[in-house]
């Protein structure tokens, strides 16, 4: 195995995008999807180096874009749905790079159940560049999903997300431990169906579950199990000062 063409890469994902979502397109109606030669031969020529049956391999993942496109468009729809400052579903899929990360997730995820080495994780961090939303192409992600503002998202290998969950920016579903003797394990949580993870929570482990439809609050650290319908928040303490004595808290700025 040898390292693929970088520049070959991007220009797949984006000839890959524009063959989903082509300029004019109606993106609420069915159609097909048919890739030119060119995309084969492109596809090809990057898997040449990674795998012995590049056109057996190339044949399923261009089998798979009609169906992968009907998910994606779910998850458009989604997000359209879960952000008021949305106002179609074209601004979604053109400009929100949520979007552009769960595209490149479920190009790269495709690739992946194929046992394609290396190429599943370039996609995907080429996502991590463009939005700093970083997803391991081996994660189960359920559909519809929705990232809102995305910056600073970590979703690791072994995490399972339901369906209709909504993700904020700077969430963390990560391992408790780094040692490489777990790799084989489960190391990250597991989301059930219609959890909302409001900004910056954390939440580590493989046998941390969150329960269907809870609510995870902003800049929470889970590392156990909630129940399904749970809420999950920190309660800020305002204390508003007068004439009395008032203990400044310590804190330190640099």
């Amino acid at each position: 195995m040898s390292i693929p063409d970088l520049k070959a890469v991007e220009k797949l994902i984006g000839s890959i995008f524009d063959l989903l979502f082509p300029v004019g397109d109606d993106l609420k109606t069915d159609k097909e999807i048919e890739a030119d030669e060119s995309l084969q031969f492109l596809l090809e020529s990057i898997l040449e180096s990674l795998v012995k049956n590049k056109g057996l391999v190339t044949k399923k993942f261009l089998e798979k874009l009609p169906s992968t496109r009907k998910r994606l468009i779910k998850d458009a729809e989604f997000i359209l749905n879960s952000d008021p400052a949305a106002r179609d579903i074209v601004e979604v899929v053109s400009i929100y790079p949520g979007f552009y990360a769960i595209y490149c997730f479920r190009m790269a995820h495709c690739l992946g159940k194929m046992n394609v080495p290396l190429l599943p994780r370039i996609i995907t961090e080429h996502a991590h560049s463009k939005t700093g939303i970083d997803i391991h192409p081996l994660a189960s992600i359920g559909c519809p999903f929705s990232i809102d503002h995305g910056t600073g998202i970590v979703i690791g290998e072994t995490t399972k997300i339901g369906h209709k969950v909504k993700m904020y920016q700077g969430v963390t579903l990560g391992a408790l431990s780094v040692s490489k003797n777990k790799a084989a394990k489960k190391r990250h949580p597991t989301i059930q169906d219609n959890v909302i993870l409001y900004s910056g929570c954390t939440i580590l482990g493989g046998e941390t579950v969150v329960g269907r439809n809870s609510i995870i609050g902003g800049n929470v650290f889970l590392t156990d199990s909630v129940p399904p319908f749970s809420v999950v928040y920190h309660k800020n303490e305002v204390i508003v000062r007068d004439h009395s004595k008032f203990n400044e808290p310590v804190n330190f700025v640099i």
